[in-house]
């Protein structure tokens, strides 16, 4: 009865071909056209959560190792996205519709702490095996495909630091500051007074080890606090940038993010938010949710664009740096391969097939273009003061 239930999900299949090999050995194809990937069961799977839920179902199943994927991981992502009106949760069906009827509410002050630190407390020694190292986790700026990570990502920190046109003396504020390298940076060529705010422990505790290291306890603070917080207390800056951040905000929480970055934006000042998107108002499928961003949901670049108005904000700047970010992911998961037996002492063996198919997945979804990345400048109110042009980004010095 499960494999007949499971048979009749895949074929629904009809814009993709595949192969589909079960625990009794028997193999089906599926779909129309030549197959281009194999799913290998290797035990049975739930199949009443295959039919609510089968991205969660397929991908607790590859976690556990019950599940192989054989092929490349762009035409199975491709499928999935083609086909997700048969693959995609059911949204008002049993334990996948209540999980997205959880996505809708708004993020609590402490929940949305456990949520950061579920992701990013994981342990600084785990992340710099398979980062660059300025530990910088978000999309780089590759000027050419043969630059190495780090390069790139020293070159995403000068584009968005040349972007925010900074100035000696001028305040900044970096929400989601992560490990900091951003306020060495900017303190560091500009002369910037710069804050960081993270809800992470371990990105807190490296980001205070770096200003101490560079002699920058002068000019650079980070603290473990929430944006809205800080608005509380009633500091301004002159400048605001945004990395990475805006997707673990919530949906439903997203005018009050823009209200409270327009009470700590000085009038005229200039806000960069830095942040993945999708084409429309989807929801996160219940995967990545459960198991790698709980609470978060990509906003689509319509409905934050639409947000601005609301708080006087202008856009002066929009860029899509999606190849940008398959780029990042592929050299982060190549390096994640490398390191894949440390990993393992670390945690175990299902932690990382779960991590493998989170990078996997994610580096296929931007070269697919199922999602987006975007650099978004803006302004509070008018400000005429700017450059007429935006020679300024080729400055070889990233001056402004």
């Amino acid at each position: 009865m499960g494999k007949a239930l499971i048979q009749k999900c895949f074929q629904q299949v009809t814009n993709s071909a595949f192969t589909v090999t079960y625990w009794d050995e028997t193999t089906e194809t599926y779909g129309q056209g030549q197959s281009l990937f194999q799913l290998v069961f290797h035990q049975p799977v739930s199949a009443v959560l295959m039919a609510e839920d089968p991205m969660l179902a397929l991908g607790e199943a590859y976690m556990d190792g019950h599940l192989d994927l054989v092929g490349n991981h762009r035409d199975i992502i491709r499928a999935l996205h083609l086909n997700k009106e048969f693959l995609g949760h059911k949204r008002n069906n049993g334990v996948a519709g209540m999980l997205l009827k959880g996505l809708s509410k708004a993020a609590t002050l402490h929940k949305q702490e456990q949520d950061i630190r579920y992701h990013y407390d994981l342990g600084n020694n785990f992340y710099a095996l398979w980062l660059d190292p300025t530990l910088s986790y978000s999309c780089a700026y590759f000027q050419s495909a043969k630059d190495s990570l780090h390069q790139a990502q020293l070159q995403k920190i000068d584009h968005v630091l040349k972007k925010l046109q900074l100035k000696p003396g001028e305040t900044l504020l970096d929400i989601g500051s992560g490990w900091g390298w951003l306020l060495v940076k900017a303190a560091q060529q500009y002369g910037v007074k710069a804050t960081g705010i993270t809800l992470s422990k371990e990105q807190v505790a490296e980001s205070r080890r770096r200003i101490a290291e560079y002699g920058l306890a002068g000019q650079i603070n980070v603290e473990l606090l929430d944006y809205r917080v800080l608005a509380e207390q009633g500091h301004t800056f002159d400048k605001i940038v945004s990395i990475g951040m805006f997707e673990h905000v919530g949906q439903d929480n997203y005018p009050t993010f823009m209200q409270t970055v327009h009470k700590l934006l000085q009038p005229e000042g200039l806000a960069l938010l830095h942040t993945i998107t999708q084409m429309t108002e989807d929801p996160v499928n219940t995967w990545i949710t459960k198991y790698i961003f709980p609470g978060g949901y990509i906003p689509s670049l319509r409905e934050t664009i639409w947000l601005l108005p609301e708080s006087d904000f202008h856009v002066i700047d929009v860029e899509s740096l999606r190849r940008h970010y398959a780029i990042t992911l592929e050299h982060w998961l190549a390096a994640f391969e490398q390191h894949v037996e440390a990993i393992k002492a670390m945690y175990d063996e299902r932690f990382v097939r779960m991590w493998r198919l989170y990078l996997m997945s994610s580096a296929a979804s931007f070269r697919i273009g199922t999602i987006d990345v975007h650099q978004i400048l803006f302004s509070k109110g008018i400000n005429d003061n700017l450059p007429l042009t935006r020679d300024y980004l080729s400055a070889k010095t990233g001056k402004a």
